[in-house]
């Protein structure tokens, strides 16, 4: 391994350690899920919000297009549970990486744990040029606490993978998946 190709891996590895710290800040900041979702309208502030009741009847709703799921969240996490339907992108994906599986005209809805990572992929699509994409207000954390449909392997599920054991709070204990590191 040349020593170009050993900076460039640890300098990913400092960056995944940071953004895990930054993860953590933001849970201590923000106080349950009520107060994540006011710091992540106060940190993405141009990001379209869209609640959980607004996306389930939506979905019901045969007369209307359903929009485009996106779970931006690990595969780890995907694994667990997601939204029936959904698609993943990782939450690092650049916009030009995510726009050709998108649907040209469809709506998109983004969704992560708690909103945070969701606004930030919906920021960077609306800056490509995505017109019609909102981030779901509590992510899959409010959805799952509100008792709404989850799928794993086509199947319905009913835990959800708590990010870490600080975020895991936010989730109610029946719908905490067990984790193990």
């Amino acid at each position: 391994m040349s020593k170009r190709s050993i900076w460039i891996v640890l300098g990913a590895g400092a960056l995944s350690l940071i953004a895990g710290a930054g993860m953590w800040a933001l849970a201590g900041e923000a106080r349950g899920l009520d107060g994540m979702r006011k710091l992540v309208r106060t940190r993405f502030p141009s990001v379209q919000e869209l609640s959980t009741q607004e996306l389930s009847a939506w979905l019901k709703d045969g007369r209307k297009p359903p929009p485009v799921l996106l779970d931006v969240r690990t595969q780890a996490e995907f694994d667990v549970s997601h939204l029936p339907g959904a698609r993943r992108v990782d939450p690092d994906a650049k916009a030009v990486d995510v726009l050709p599986i998108l649907e040209k005209g469809r709506s998109v809805v983004t969704y992560c744990s708690v909103g945070y990572r969701s606004s930030a992929m919906a920021d960077r699509l609306r800056k490509a040029g995505v017109a019609q994409v909102s981030n779901l207000e509590g992510s899959i954390f409010q959805w799952a606490n509100e008792g709404r449909p989850l799928e794993a392997n086509g199947k319905p599920a009913t835990k959800v993978h708590p990010y870490n054991a600080t975020f895991g709070k936010m989730l109610d204990e029946q719908r905490r998946a067990e984790v193990r590191d």
